[in-house]
């Protein structure tokens, strides 16, 4: 008997699932480089950011389950082109994540397939996915679907500890 791989949007009863898949996200991110949680994560609190991408109706949100168990999930949200582009939109992926013990088995592919093709029912043609330089499992993910670079976004700190802290600190509320 094989296991079940689905995708389904999430949903606000999902929250505490979600933040700690946002949270394990996190630490990976920041082993690779320190600035992720402060120009490409989540706003704190990240519940409130959360919550906000499902009500959101450019974005989706999904979870990615192995026999109907959350091990995964992805953010994307739609986009638009410079204005001469004509208000084109492009499907940018902004997070991805799957549980070290869920990667191999296709739970990222069916929630990379699934958001772009819910972003193609909206008619949506152009796609994005945003990966840290040096982050080569999530590169090889994304050309295995067919993405191609087309930026890297090089960054340079001044401070002694190289951005590790800004000095900005959050306690949540929740």
């Amino acid at each position: 008997m094989g296991i079940s791989v689905t995708a389904r949007l999430a949903r606000a009863e999902d929250l505490d699932v979600l933040v700690h898949l946002y949270r394990r996200l996190e630490a990976e991110m920041v082993a690779i480089h320190p600035m992720w949680p402060r120009a490409d994560g989540l706003e704190e609190p990240v519940e409130r950011s959360l919550l906000a991408r499902i009500d959101d109706s450019v974005s989706r949100l999904y979870l990615g389950e192995v026999d109907g168990y959350p091990l995964g999930f992805i953010y994307g949200r739609s986009e638009t082109l410079l204005a001469h582009e004509g208000n084109t939109r492009i499907a940018a992926i902004r997070l991805v994540f799957v549980e070290e013990e869920a990667r191999g088995v296709g739970v990222g592919e069916i929630m990379r397939d699934t958001l772009m093709d819910d972003f193609r029912g909206l008619g949506h043609e152009l796609f994005d996915a945003h990966v840290l330089p040096g982050h080569r499992l999530a590169k090889n993910f994304f050309e295995a679907g067919g993405f191609s670079a087309r930026s890297i976004v090089m960054h340079h700190s001044d401070r002694p500890d190289g951005g590790r802290r800004i000095g900005a600190t959050f306690r949540s509320t929740r």
